[in-house]
């Protein structure tokens, strides 16, 4: 649990760091650990919670946050997310959908980075029913497989140029947060989930110190793009371990 909890926390400052929560991350880490895969879900969506609070008040008191931008991934991700947490599979799928997750995000998150040095976008409006259909999409995997979704909704946004930067990652850091809210209420649909997670609450605490501790790291020392690259090369790094793990 030692070795665990501080890969969580230094997962928590990479993700915080760049307005993630780390739930991808968490789980692969989970499954390294022989960790129970059926509360895997509910662990990662409550570190995601206590990481990405701080980073959404912060973002919403800066007054990036653009309510036509959100709401409508929230319309389609939410009743999705609970839908995708209730849902039980077998662990050898579960397995597989993570290391497609996790290679998808940190590719994405690579890619992505070149996005946050930029405000000087012309800004493409989006139609809402393409909206809601995405967030529907993101909020049912992010339930099913227990990630806040946001490391998928923030490159997708950028690609369609739906907002400044600043916006997307307000966005992503809510969508990340209201979602894990969603999927945990799913999860807990299910079985001896609670008893189960009480086992592991140093978890809850380090990444509550790690999320803290990126916030800072954002504010005063690394750039966003840099913090995206170190972040997306743990993602593949966590993902290359994974698939490794399937093969053998």
């Amino acid at each position: 649990m030692f070795i665990l909890s501080i890969l969580f926390f230094v997962t928590a400052i990479l993700y915080s760091s760049v307005g993630f929560g780390g739930g991808s991350t968490y789980l692969a880490l989970l499954l390294i650990w022989d960790v129970p895969y059926y509360i895997f879900p509910v662990i990662a969506l409550f570190c995601n919670v206590i990481v990405v609070s701080g980073n959404s008040i912060n973002y919403v008191r800066a007054g990036n946050l653009n309510r036509r931008l959100i709401i409508p991934y929230l319309i389609g991700s939410i009743p999705f997310a609970f839908l995708g947490g209730s849902i039980n599979i077998d662990k050898y799928i579960f397995e597989i959908l993570l290391f497609f997750v996790l290679s998808v995000a940190g590719i994405l998150l690579l890619i992505n980075s070149n996005s946050f040095k930029s405000e000087n976008i012309k800004i493409n409006k989006i139609n809402n029913f393409i909206s809601i259909l995405i967030g529907s999409m993101l909020g049912f995997i992010s339930g099913i497989v227990g990630i806040g979704g946001g490391i998928f909704l923030s490159p997708i946004l950028f690609l369609m140029k739906a907002g400044y930067p600043k916006q997307i990652a307000t966005t992503a850091s809510l969508f990340i947060l209201i979602n894990s809210i969603s999927g945990i209420l799913g999860q807990l649909t299910k079985e001896n989930v609670i008893n189960e997670i009480l086992n592991y609450w140093p978890l809850f605490i380090v990444v509550l110190i790690g999320g803290q501790l990126g916030n800072l790291l954002n504010l005063r020392f690394l750039s966003n793009k840099i913090l995206a690259v170190m972040t997306s090369l743990l993602v593949i790094f966590v993902a290359i371990r994974l698939g490794l793990r399937l093969l053998s």
